[in-house]
């Protein structure tokens, strides 16, 4: 069952997208790559409460979208221990650096169809 907290903190999420999170989004909910993605998802697993930037549920895949706060040492550990939940419940990850998304849009989204035609 969804916390309250969360899907309000998806809401807040929605609302203040990165610049290259909007870029990505703008990709990805019009159906581009032929599935349907969601953003700033909520998830919950046991007594972990997760919000992922985009998921497309066909594919069970998550797109992280990753800023220089993911840097940090501390929130690199985070980052590995949600994705290894993530995983160990069949979810499929990609992460991409705001970098990335801004300088070689068409490139990350190659990666993207890739992963969805698997």
């Amino acid at each position: 069952m969804l916390n309250t907290k969360a899907v309000i903190k998806a809401r807040i999420l929605r609302k203040r997208m990165t610049e290259s999170e909007k870029i990505l989004w703008q990709e990805l909910k019009t159906k581009k790559l032929g599935v349907k993605c969601r953003r700033q998802m909520p998830f919950v697993f046991e007594d972990y409460h997760f919000i992922a930037d985009f998921y497309c549920s066909e594919k069970k895949l998550i797109i992280e979208v990753d800023g220089k706060v993911h840097n940090d040492q501390e929130i690199k550990e985070y980052d590995e221990f949600r994705e290894d939940v993530f995983k160990q419940d069949g979810y499929k990850i990609i992460r991409f650096k705001n970098k990335e998304i801004i300088n070689n849009l068409e490139e990350v989204l190659i990666k993207i169809k890739n992963i969805v035609n698997q």
